[in-house]
């Protein structure tokens, strides 16, 4: 008998998928001497750390033993009727509590969607970058990677149009508020037409929204999902507007996918957290959320600022970035004599970090690009960590 070497015992999937630079780079990033542009952290000086003490507490008072027993897979009902509610008051959305199903943040709805529609082989269109977690969680399933370029209001409809006729993909993944690594935002006009183009095709668009609260110019426009709920799947999370610990994500969708997903999630991990759910219930009822998110808001818009300062300050005039209006991120690129890598390089001899942007590709990557993150870096720590990455630019050979 022949003894199978343990890499010969792991699965095929195993192989392909891609480990998660961040994940990587942020175990650099707990060296204290360290400056991360890397993660995509909210402020944890920004958590309602005393609120959510109140509200556990009452919890345990109140329903002790309940949240401490197993739960519905779909979600605690009063957190899905908030979120429903939520919709209707800020978009005019009719959508039900079942409707949504609770997950283990958003990256778990990403996982749950692959399960229930991805085959090996399976095309599937991304944009042109996207988020690495998807990318990551994707690839679990083996499909066939699609991109399609995106600009400073969108995708390029025309050639999404070209890519759903060429390929017919099952799932359209995107982000169209304030996307991840980018910083970039869908026009109203982008919105309408993907969703005129995605009528004419048997393809799910997957609307990942983790940051569309968190706008600098306080306006949000309606989601794809509002043009059209019958192909689209809409994804929300708490992580990035109240704390990321809870790991309370959602998605929306029709009732038959929801139905499966839901099948998928009992197979997973029976259920979401059941303590979180209701503590993070009580503080949604008893503290405003709108007023916690304009204060997050405040703090953002005032990091971006410091972040566009230094960049427009300290930086050569070769390097472009996209000014965000909100979220967390920018994307810069860098002329072609260097690579983000090689930048990261340098940039690590001064204890500064960033993640490359080539791991935001899933085709032949753009070496040139890289993401910042403005959300938790403190003003004078950016100023002096940006001045040190310009200099770096400035004066070496590259």
């Amino acid at each position: 008998m022949t003894v199978k070497t343990e890499n010969q015992l792991f699965s095929n999937r195993v192989h392909q998928v891609p480990q998660s630079f961040i994940r990587e780079i942020l175990k650099v990033a707990a060296n204290p001497n360290i400056v991360s542009f890397a993660g995509g952290l909210p402020n944890p000086s920004l958590f309602p750390l005393n609120e959510m003490e109140e509200c556990t507490l009452a919890v345990f008072k109140k329903r002790g033993r309940e949240v401490l027993q197993y739960s519905e897979t779909e979600g605690y009902y009063p957190l899905r009727e908030f979120i429903a509610a939520r919709y209707q008051q800020k978009f005019g959305l009719n959508v039900l509590p079942e409707q949504i199903l609770i997950t283990s943040g958003s990256q778990q709805a990403l996982d749950l969607l692959g399960k229930v529609f991805l085959d090996a082989g399976d095309n599937v269109l991304l944009e042109r970058p996207t988020y690495l977690g998807a990318l990551q969680c994707f690839s679990v399933f083996q499909p066939r990677f699609q991109e399609v370029s995106l600009y400073r209001d969108g995708i390029d409809t025309e050639e999404f149009e070209e890519k759903m006729f060429d390929n017919c993909p099952k799932l359209f993944y995107c982000i169209p508020n304030f996307q991840n690594p980018t910083g970039l935002q869908y026009s109203l006009e982008k919105r309408k037409r993907i969703a005129e183009i995605a009528l004419n095709y048997p393809t799910y668009i997957i609307e990942d929204d983790p940051y569309g609260d968190i706008s600098f110019t306080g306006s949000h426009l309606s989601p794809i999902y509002s043009h059209l709920p019958e192909q689209t799947i809409l994804l929300g999370s708490f992580s990035k507007t109240v704390a990321p610990g809870l790991r309370i994500g959602w998605m929306v969708a029709n009732p038959e996918i929801i139905k499966k997903a839901t099948i998928m999630k009992q197979a997973s991990d029976l259920h979401s957290n059941n303590l979180s759910q209701h503590t993070l219930h009580e503080y949604l009822t008893n503290y405003n959320l709108d007023d916690h998110i304009s204060k997050i808001i405040n703090a953002y818009k005032f990091q971006r600022n410091v972040m566009m300062s230094c960049l427009e300050e300290y930086f050569p005039e070769d390097i472009s970035y996209t000014r965000p209006n909100g979220g967390m991120f920018t994307w810069l690129s860098l002329p072609e004599s260097i690579t983000a890598r090689k930048f990261l390089e340098k940039a690590m001899e001064e204890n500064v970090i960033f993640v490359p942007g080539d791991a935001f590709y899933a085709g032949q990557p753009d070496t040139q690009t890289l993401r910042l993150n403005f959300s938790n870096v403190d003003e004078a720590v950016m100023r002096q960590a940006l001045r040190k990455l310009g200099t770096v630019l400035e004066n070496t050979r590259w």
